[in-house]
Parts: C-alpha cells; sequence; structure tokens
C-alpha cells in the first residue's frame, strides 16, 4: 500500500439501516474505516448517489451481495486517499468516482480499481456520484440488452428517474428516431420533452399504450425500458412493435398480472431483464470500457449531463429517500458529505 492510512482517521459517519422500513430507519452511525484491498482503492467520499436499489434495501427486499457492505449506497465520487498493492491506475490525491457494491452512504468507501475511473472533465463531484449506476444500467441495458439501434424508436417508463432521464439522453445521442417516455405530472412532462423526449405520456391521465399506437401510427415501439413491472408487463407485450425488445430493468409494482404470452409470440417479441449489483467486477469493467471510448466524448462535447434534482447530507439520508419515495424529483438525489463542503 502506497500510503499507511495516516491522514485517515479510525472512525467515520455512515448510514446504516435500523430495521426494514421507511425512510426512518436511515440512521448515522459511526463505523470504522474500511481498509483497502491489493486491487482496491480507499476513496474520501464528496458525494453518493441514490438509487432505487437502496430503497429497495432499506426495505429489506434485497440484500446485498456476498462480502458487501451493509451500508447502502452504490456509487460514488471522492478523492482517492490510499490503494492496495496492486493498484496501477491511480494515486493518492486523484478525483475519481466509483461504482460500489455498498457502502457508498458513508465519510470513506472502498472500490475496486476496475470499477474506479477519473472524474470526468467538466463535472463537479456531485454529478459525477449521479452518473455511474445509473448510465451503467442504462447502457447494460437499453444498449447492449436492448440493442437499441439509430433510426430506432423506444419507450422510456419512468421518464423522471435517474434511469429514464438517462435512458432519454443516452437515446438521443444514439440517434433514436422517437423517443416516448412516461411520466407523473406536468411539470415531469416539460422536463422530459425539455430533455430530449419527442412524447411524453402523462401515465395518470392517459394509457400509454393508446397513445404509443398514436404516436407510431400504429406499428409499436421498437424498444422498451421499463422499471415498472407490475400490470406494465402485459401492457407493454401490446405497446411493442414486431420484433420489439423490451427490457426490464425494476420492479417497482411488483410481479406480472394477468399476463397474457400469446402476443409475446405472436409479434415474435423478446423480453429480457438483468441487474447491475451482481456483475463481476471484470464485467463491469467491460461496461466501463464502452462507456469512456462512447459516452464521455458526450460529456466532454457537452451532450451528456447527469440531472440532479437536489442533494442533501449524508446525515439526512432519511430525508433524501423520503423525497425519492415522492416521486416528485427529476433526475437524481445525492448524499454530500463534509469533505464536499472542504471540512
Amino acid at each position: 500500500m502506497f500510503d499507511a492510512l495516516s491522514s485517515v482517521p479510525a472512525t467515520m459517519t455512515a448510514i446504516e439501516i435500523s430495521r426494514p422500513g421507511g425512510p426512518e430507519v436511515l440512521v448515522p452511525a459511526q463505523r470504522q474505516v474500511p481498509q483497502p484491498g491489493a486491487d482496491e482503492v480507499l476513496i474520501r467520499v464528496h458525494a453518493a448517489g441514490v438509487n432505487g436499489p437502496d430503497v429497495f434495501q432499506r426495505k429489506g427486499l434485497y440484500a446485498p451481495p456476498p462480502g458487501a457492505s451493509d451500508i447502502p449506497g452504490l456509487e460514488i465520487a471522492g478523492e482517492v486517499v490510499a490503494a492496495g498493492s496492486a493498484v496501477q491506475r491511480f494515486k493518492r490525491g486523484d478525483l475519481v468516482c466509483a461504482l460500489v457494491t455498498g457502502g457508498g452512504y458513508a465519510e470513506y468507501a472502498v472500490a475496486n480499481q476496475n470499477v474506479t475511473m477519473k472524474l470526468p472533465a467538466g463535472l463537479g463531484m456531485t454529478e459525477a456520484a449521479a452518473m455511474l449506476e445509473t448510465l451503467m444500467t442504462v447502457w447494460m441495458n437499453l444498449i447492449q440488452r436492448g440493442k437499441l439501434q439509430a433510426g430506432e424508436s423506444v419507450l422510456i417508463h419512468g421518464g423522471a428517474s435517474g434511469i429514464g432521464t438517462t435512458a432519454t439522453m443516452i437515446a438521443k445521442a444514439m440517434g433514436a428516431s422517437k423517443i416516448i417516455t412516461t411520466v407523473g405530472s406536468e411539470a415531469h412532462r416539460e422536463a422530459s420533452l425539455l430533455l430530449g423526449a419527442d412524447h411524453a405520456i402523462h401515465f395518470l391521465e392517459e394509457d400509454f399504450v393508446t397513445k404509443v399506437e398514436e404516436f407510431t401510427h400504429g406499428k409499436g415501439v421498437d424498444v422498451i425500458l421499463d422499471i415498472i413491472a407490475g400490470d406494465y408487463v402485459a401492457r407493454n407485450f401490446q405497446a411493442a412493435a414486431l420484433n420489439g425488445r423490451i427490457v426490464q430493468v425494476s420492479v417497482l409494482k411488483g410481479p406480472a398480472k394477468e399476463l397474457d404470452l400469446f402476443p409475446l409470440m405472436s409479434k415474435r417479441l423478446t423480453l429480457v431483464g438483468s441487474t447491475l449489483r451482481s456483475r463481476t467486477y471484470q464485467e463491469k469493467a467491460a461496461i466501463i470500457a464502452e462507456l469512456e471510448a462512447q459516452v464521455w466524448p458526450l460529456i466532454d462535447a457537452g451532450q451528456f449531463k447527469p440531472q440532479v434534482y437536489r442533494s442533501f447530507a449524508l446525515e439526512h439520508a432519511s430525508g433524501a429517500h423520503e423525497l425519492i419515495d415522492s416521486g416528485v424529483h427529476f433526475g437524481k438525489i445525492v448524499l454530500t458529505t463534509s469533505a464536499h463542503l472542504g471540512a
């Protein structure tokens, strides 16, 4: 290890899940600062993104993978303060963002060097902390598994979410011919259109299947990215075009309901799903390599920028979760530590 942790305290503030439940179960606690393994860096966290999997973990519905920290938080940005003996790419003082399997809601976190990257030029800590988990999820599902091509149409459910806003920007950058989102308010409709959607459907007032048929002149959409599930699964079959691809990213409304598989067969649809957290570091590194090649130039050109709705101090993580539960946000919510404030 090139740094003996001489400047790093023994303990830190972290957010624990005291019991499964609502936002109030997120409580600040004192924890030991983690020690980096041979191929890990220790990062003084400036900001951490808040994501849907954190909510599921808080509710007791999504356990961390074996060996991962029980502290929630999957994406961070900060400063490298120490590294393991096998780390070659980073040195003390490097500003980075990283994907972690847990432990992000803390003042310090360890990250494997393969899923750590230099802070992109033009992005601040809060923006960088709001990027990797969502961007990697969207890239893996919309581009790699959904195989969205230039000239194809896409339906993005949850258009105001971190996944939805990121998918909208990526679909636009990749040359999608028609981008349709579903949103829950007029304010979100306007914001989604401004971000790049061609049509934004207010799902509380409009049937998205009917509107998709209208917007595509009866053809349906080529790719559907869905974080909702529940009754949306069957309705996605109706909204999809012949040979369409449907990618399930989350299940906010629970299991599929009243599912008729005949449209899946008659339209020759493909239904796939995946999660990011359980993938190997090598798999995640391969995704990051594609992002560096294809998305980082978009960041440099100002064509892609994480949408940060609001930030909260780390100790107020419960407030951040109250906000994400409310659904009124557009884009990502971020936690910031004292390091971000210069303390």
